[in-house]
């Protein structure tokens, strides 16, 4: 993968953001491109910035740490996409602005207390029930939105969800569908308390095209972009 690859990639990503969207009716400005770089070097990172991509998702925090340290460009938005570990949320509420995968009260008033500004905060919901994955059941979204009400440095701004595959565009759907929906029930039980709750983060390479049409706010895209991953890095596992 070189720099003219990822700059007709991300030409490519944003030409089917733009058609999903006048298929479905949604206005391009709001559907924002979040580029998936775990486990990719700097040079490829770079090389998305210098064609205008600004916000980068991590999942392993030491591999993007290093990258933050390394990329001092200006305007660049990191978002942490990956599990939190209790014993990490210090490092990644001081370097990251978006957090996609907040799931418990204890890690949220950790991010809270430690944060050194505001971080907008996405939910992250087991909408398809899988044992395996990250997230809380839709049943148990309002116990923890009450919970974390009032937390001086989280703004509680919407939902994320990775749910099982789909088989075609039809199943893909459903459950962004129902992501919306519980988006759009927790805004009005929660009213005027969740000011600003209105993102949703949901839909990769294979069903972006779903999630636009269900709603998607941020389309987290990462094989389209930088191509398909090798190996993830063996020095942590979130």
């Amino acid at each position: 993968m070189n720099n003219t690859s990822i700059a007709t990639n991300l030409a490519a990503v944003r030409q089917r953001i733009t058609d999903a969207c006048a298929r479905f009716g949604r206005d391009p400005d709001d559907v924002r491109l979040l580029a998936v770089s775990k486990t990719r070097p700097v040079t490829l990172i770079e090389a998305a910035i210098d064609v205008g991509q600004h916000d980068f998702g991590e999942n392993y925090l030491q591999d993007a740490l290093e990258k933050i340290q390394t990329i001092d460009r200006p305007g660049i938005v990191w978002h942490f996409i990956g599990a939190i570990q209790s014993n990490k949320t210090r490092a990644i509420a001081e370097n990251f602005e978006w957090i996609h995968t907040v799931a418990n009260t204890k890690v949220a008033r950790r991010l809270s207390d430690q944060a050194p500004a505001p971080r907008q905060i996405l939910l992250q919901v087991n909408i398809s029930g899988e044992a395996q994955k990250a997230g809380v059941a839709p049943a148990e979204l309002p116990p923890l939105i009450e919970s974390m009400l009032g937390l001086p440095n989280l703004a509680i701004r919407g939902l994320m969800t990775l749910p099982a595959p789909g088989e075609d565009f039809e199943a893909q759907r459903r459950p962004f569908n129902r992501l919306r929906e519980l988006l759009d029930t927790t805004r009005e039980r929660f009213g005027n308390d969740l000011e600003g709750f209105d993102q949703l983060s949901m839909g990769m390479t294979a069903d972006m095209e779903a999630a636009i049409a269900e709603g998607a706010t941020w389309i987290r895209i990462g094989t389209a972009i930088f191509g398909p991953r090798g190996n993830q890095p063996s020095v942590e596992t979130l």
